[in-house]
């Protein structure tokens, strides 16, 4: 038998391949790009449509569509709620406030908060701010922080010193540290108007510190002596706008204003308190970034605070500041665009959504009841609307006791009990920031009788 010939050796093969993967890649390149010459930039959206395929295919978010001036812009009737894929023994989670709802609005605005991070930057703890007071603070993001405030018109900046923590929830425990007498008085209580945010008992007393100690209800509390209360406003868990409650001359007060943003609620008035809370998680929903901050208006009690931060973590995150400023940037760019609508308009329409299907299904269903609100115009977005929180305070009705056992064996729903708000077990507290497909499976359940499952 004659030798087979050899057409190719090694060399021309590894040619051959080499021409085939770099032409794979130009290919792909080419159909992803969008235009856009920057490398970094272009291969974000080859994993942005691989995860729109598979973690993002059911959501109901509206999407970009381009105008014929080629602005984008996003129609709140695109949303279709109707269209559920339901499992009946499938669990569904909404104990928590995970703020998926803007999952779809970040993912259509595309590279408009995409940010490079070279490896040496970031080294030191320290910021380039020439603040001597709170030294990791970003300059980048101070500004945004007061740029988007005086946007929306929710709270005073001017005069403020701003403290960046890592989340509110460290803001909260640095303002306590601050706020406490550093002497041999023994702890100071700290109390809140039930229903109050669950976790506040839980961090006030997860250390046994020695400053301070949790109170309880700000309207049962009858202690003399120094307080400090907590007013969050719009209230977590029912939405309802606070005023602090106890009103004594020793009281020294912490505004919690996580949802105090137009998607949640009317901005009927510039916030102006001692100590202020905000949030990124909940103000544009990138609560992965853990980022905070609060606006104080007095000095000591700002460097007590950084002092506490400094102690506890030594200090907050550049990489997440930097990506906190982005979008904060991002935000208020939208709120000066003629052409399209912002970001918070789009917010609200989505959350306006919600509330008008969620109070649909209190109707039909008869089984629970949601609060009612009163309207009030807001000064950012210049129309009259009821507040449509990021939470709803939801109570069984038609004899169920334990409502959060209801839903958790009957309709395989989780949710947080009223008892750990210092409320009744007949309420429970829904997250209403899930994504559309959890979202409108939860409907779905609750829709239904609730007699039919007793």
């Amino acid at each position: 038998m004659g030798k087979v010939p050899r057409i190719l050796s090694w060399r021309n093969m590894l040619v051959l391949s080499l021409a085939v993967n770099f032409s794979l890649i130009l290919r792909i390149l080419k159909g992803t790009d969008g235009g856009n010459s920057s490398y970094v930039v272009s291969i974000w959206p080859v994993v942005s449509n691989s995860l729109d395929r598979t973690v993002y295919g059911d959501s109901k978010w509206p999407v970009v569509s381009t105008t014929a001036s080629g602005s984008s812009s996003l129609s709140s009737a695109s949303c279709n709620y109707n269209e559920t894929q339901e499992d009946d023994e499938r669990i569904i989670n909404l104990k928590l406030g995970d703020p998926m709802v803007y999952e779809r609005y970040w993912q259509e605005m595309g590279h408009m908060t995409t940010m490079v991070i070279a490896g040496w930057q970031s080294l030191s703890y320290f910021s380039d701010n020439n603040n001597e007071l709170c030294w990791f603070l970003e300059p980048e993001l101070a500004k945004e922080i007061v740029r988007v405030h005086k946007v929306v018109g929710n709270a005073v900046t001017q005069d403020r010193y701003i403290v960046v923590g890592t989340g509110s929830t460290q803001l909260y425990q640095a303002a306590l540290y601050a706020l406490s007498p550093h002497d041999d008085s023994g702890p100071i209580n700290v109390v809140s108007a039930a229903p109050y945010y669950c976790s506040y008992p839980l961090i006030t007393d997860c250390l046994k510190s020695g400053l301070y100690r949790w109170g309880g209800d700000a309207k049962t509390y009858k202690e003399e002596g120094p307080y400090i209360e907590l007013v969050t406003s719009p209230n977590n868990p029912d939405g309802i706008l606070r005023e602090s409650v106890v009103n004594r001359s020793e009281g020294i007060l912490i505004h919690d204003l996580a949802y105090y943003w137009p998607q949640y609620t009317p901005i009927t008035s510039i916030a102006d308190h001692d100590v202020m809370l905000f949030t990124a998680s909940k103000s544009t929903g990138h609560a992965g970034m853990r980022i905070g901050w609060a606006l104080v208006k007095d000095k000591e009690t700002a460097k007590k605070m950084t002092e506490y931060i400094e102690l506890n973590t030594i200090g907050v995150s550049k990489v997440s500041q930097l990506r906190v400023a982005k979008v904060l940037k991002a935000v208020s760019d939208s709120c000066g665009n003629e052409t399209a609508k912002s970001f918070f308009e789009h917010s609200y329409d989505a959350m306006f959504e919600r509330w008008k299907l969620l109070k649909q299904a209190s109707k039909t269903s008869k089984g629970f009841t949601v609060p009612d609100f009163a309207s009030q115009r807001c000064n950012f977005l210049g129309k009259v609307f009821e507040p449509q929180p990021a939470f709803a305070w939801l109570k069984c009705e038609e004899g169920i006791v334990d409502c959060e056992k209801f839903l958790r064996e009957k309709k395989n729903i989780l949710t947080k009990s009223g008892k750990y708000f210092g409320d009744d077990l007949s309420y429970v507290r829904v997250s209403m920031l899930d994504r559309d497909s959890i979202f409108n499976i939860f409907l779905h359940r609750i829709s239904s009788s609730f007699n039919s499952t007793l």
